[in-house]
């Protein structure tokens, strides 16, 4: 399979995860970083979870899943060891068209996720199309030494002057503008 890498933009999007055991535990983690609207589905839950809820960061409806439970949702991830459900869970989201990651089991999958860095602003994902996820754990673990928490900071600088500078770009724009439209109009004879 052939994978096109993308960075999607899941803030304030409905993410459903189907599982509440340790797996589901970080794939929760992962969406309220990048700012999903969390529901998990599941008969039982680590405490991190609970926790989750009672703080009100995240739904947390404890019951099996049933099939209208990814009707409305953005994208879903499945991250049972029940291979029924998860298949169940792939089929109901094919029927709403909706983005499904099952734990795993990237033949289950329209999307995978990657291992990944993150140092502020700064993501790298590493990816092995799903044929080792513990060589890409691997080389995250390398490439973590590599990027330190001193990128983020510089991301920062970064970001910073580019604001600036494209501010000032703008700027310089609007003025030339200005000063073509108020030019004297001159006409050749």
């Amino acid at each position: 399979m052939k994978y096109y890498p993308i960075n999607l933009n899941i803030e304030n999007q409905v993410c459903v995860v189907v599982g509440g055991g340790e797996v589901g535990t970080r794939k929760v983690l992962t969406l309220l970083e990048c700012g999903s609207t969390v529901t998990v589905i599941s008969p039982t839950s680590t405490e991190i979870l609970q926790r989750l809820s009672n703080e009100e960061k995240i739904t947390l409806i404890e019951r099996n899943y049933a099939g209208f439970d990814v009707e409305n949702a953005f994208l879903v991830i499945g991250a049972t060891d029940n291979e029924a459900l998860n298949r169940q869970i792939q089929a109901d989201c094919q029927r709403y068209q909706t983005l499904c990651n099952i734990a795993d089991r990237p033949e289950l999958c329209n999307f995978i996720l990657p291992s990944i860095i993150r140092r502020g602003d700064l993501i790298v994902a590493i990816s092995t199309s799903g044929k080792s996820p513990a060589f890409a754990k691997q080389l995250r673990r390398e490439l973590e030494n590599r990027f330190g928490p001193e990128y983020a900071v510089f991301l920062t600088l970064m970001g910073a002057i580019r604001t600036r500078l494209l501010s000032q770009v703008m700027a310089d724009q609007i003025s030339l503008g200005s000063q073509l439209r108020n030019r004297p109009q001159t006409t050749l004879a």
